[in-house]
C-alpha cells in the first residue's frame, strides 16, 4: 500500500535530550530503548469506513511528535502502520450506504493519506493493508495452532487462548471485570459458545456468505483484527521492538491481544518496550464520536482556510495522554499563537538566546511529549537567529513559520 509524501523536516540544532515516554504497561515515564538501529515503531492505522476526523488525526500527530524527537536526536526510525481494510465495521458501513466495501475502503484511505500529507505527518516506511498481510496472518495462526496456543471451533473459526502467555493483562493492567466489559464493547464476543475462556480472541474467522475469504490450511476465511497487527508488526520490526502506539481505546483489547499473539508465537516476554496511548478528543466538551455525529474533519477545516500548522498547535495545546477538547475557539487561539510566533522569529536575537530556546523546547518534548510546555517556551522566545528557532519549531513540532 502506498503511503504519502515525506514532508520537509529541517535539521534541529541544540543539544539532543533522550526521549522518555509514559508506558501503559509499567505505568510510568521512562526512557525509550533506542539501542536498535533503526528504532522500531508500530502505530495502529485506520479502519477505512469513515473520513479522517480530528480524533484520528490527534493520534497520528502524537506519534509524529515521537518520530520527530527521535530524528532530532540522530536516530533512524522504522515506522510501520497498518490499514484494517477487511473488517466488520467496513462491511456494515458499505451495506448501509449501498456501496462496495472495497470502493468505500479505497476512498477513505485516499482521504486519510491526503489529510496526513496536509498535516505534514511523516509517513510510515511500511504502510500495510490487512489484505496484503493475509499470508502472514495465516502463517502466525498456524504457529499458534502448532504450539497449542490456539484452538478451532465450528464454522471454521479459530481462537487464541489467553493462557498461551503467562503475563496476559500486563499491557493494559485492567482487572478481569474491566477486560470483559471492554471486550464486549470493542468488538469481542465473550458469549460465543465453545470458547475455553470468555476473553479468548478470534484470530481466524471462517468464511461466511457474502464476505471475502482466503484459502488457508485450516479452511477459507479471513484474519481476526488483533493478529493482523501482530503479524504486520513483527514481520517488519522483529519479535520485539521499541514502541507500540495508538489511541487509549486500543489499550484493551487490541494492544493486549496483539502483544499476546506475538509473544505466544515468537516466544518473547514482551512485544514492545513501550506501549504508548494518546487520549480521546472531544468537541465542545462532548466526546467526539460517529454515533453522536459531532466529528470535526481535517479536510473540511483546511478547506475553510485553517492552516495545518494552526491545527497542529490546537491539538498540541493539551498533553497527548489527556482526554482533551477541541473547539473552534481553541483553533482561533492557535491561529493567534501562530501569528505571534511568526512575529517572534522575524525579530533578531543572539545565537545563544536562540539555542537556549531550542534546548528548552527539546527538553520539554523529551519529557513525555510535554507539548504544552514547549509551546509556552516558544511564546516567550526573545527572537530568532538565522532561522535556528524557526527550524526547530518546524522540525520538532511540524509547525511552519
Amino acid at each position: 500500500m502506498q503511503s504519502w509524501p515525506i514532508p520537509e523536516v529541517p535539521t534541529v540544532q541544540g543539544e539532543p535530550v533522550a526521549l522518555c515516554l509514559y508506558d501503559t504497561a509499567d505505568e510510568k515515564v521512562r526512557p525509550v530503548d533506542v539501542s536498535g538501529d533503526p528504532v522500531g515503531m508500530y502505530v495502529c492505522g485506520i479502519t477505512p469506513y469513515d473520513s479522517t476526523h480530528l480524533g484520528h488525526a490527534a493520534t497520528y500527530l502524537t506519534f509524529d511528535l515521537v518520530y520527530r524527537q527521535l530524528l532530532a536526536n540522530g536516530h533512524n526510525v522504522h515506522y510501520v502502520q497498518n490499514i484494517t481494510d477487511v473488517d466488520d465495521p467496513l462491511f456494515e458501513r458499505a451495506a448501509r450506504d449501498g456501496v462496495d466495501w472495497r470502493d468505500l475502503g479505497t476512498s477513505q484511505v485516499n482521504l486519510f493519506r491526503s489529510d496526513m500529507e496536509i498535516l505534514s505527518v511523516i509517513p510510515p516506511q511500511d504502510y500495510i493493508g490487512a489484505m496484503e498481510s493475509v499470508d502472514e496472518v495465516i502463517e502466525m495462526v498456524g504457529i499458534l495452532l502448532d504450539k497449542g496456543a490456539a484452538y478451532k471451533l465450528d464454522h471454521g473459526d479459530i481462537y487464541a487462548s489467553i493462557e498461551a502467555t503467562e503475563e496476559f493483562g500486563y499491557e493494559s493492567n485492567y482487572s478481569r471485570e474491566q477486560m470483559l466489559e471492554f471486550f464486549a464493547e470493542r468488538g469481542g464476543d465473550p458469549f460465543r459458545d465453545g470458547k475455553k475462556d470468555q476473553l479468548d480472541a478470534l484470530v481466524w474467522k471462517g468464511h461466511r456468505e457474502g464476505e471475502p475469504a482466503w484459502d488457508s490450511p485450516f479452511g477459507q476465511g479471513r484474519p481476526g483484527w488483533h493478529i493482523e497487527c501482530s503479524a504486520i508488526a513483527t514481520n517488519r520490526l522483529g519479535a520485539s521492538f521499541a514502541i507500540q502506539g495508538g489511541g487509549s481505546d486500543l489499550a484493551f483489547p487490541h494492544h493486549e491481544f496483539s502483544a499476546a499473539h506475538a509473544e505466544a508465537a515468537h516466544g518473547v516476554d514482551r512485544m514492545a518496550g513501550h506501549y504508548v496511548h494518546s487520549g480521546m478528543i472531544g468537541l465542545d466538551g462532548v466526546k467526539m464520536s460517529k454515533s453522536l455525529g459531532n466529528l470535526v474533519f481535517v479536510h473540511k477545516l483546511t478547506e475553510e482556510g485553517h492552516e495545518a500548522s494552526a491545527i497542529r498547535l490546537a491539538v498540541f495545546n493539551q498533553h497527548y495522554r489527556s482526554d482533551r477538547d477541541f473547539s473552534m475557539a481553541g483553533l482561533a487561539r492557535a491561529e493567534e499563537r501562530l501569528r505571534k510566533w511568526r512575529g517572534i522569529v522575524a525579530k533578531q536575537c543572539s545565537e545563544h538566546d536562540a539555542l537556549a530556546t531550542v534546548n528548552s523546547v527539546r527538553a520539554a518534548l523529551a519529557d513525555d511529549l510535554n507539548a504544552p510546555l514547549a509551546l509556552s517556551i516558544v511564546d516567550e522566545a526573545p527572537g530568532d537567529h538565522n532561522g535556528i528557532v524557526a527550524d526547530a519549531v518546524h522540525g520538532l513540532l511540524g509547525v511552519q513559520l
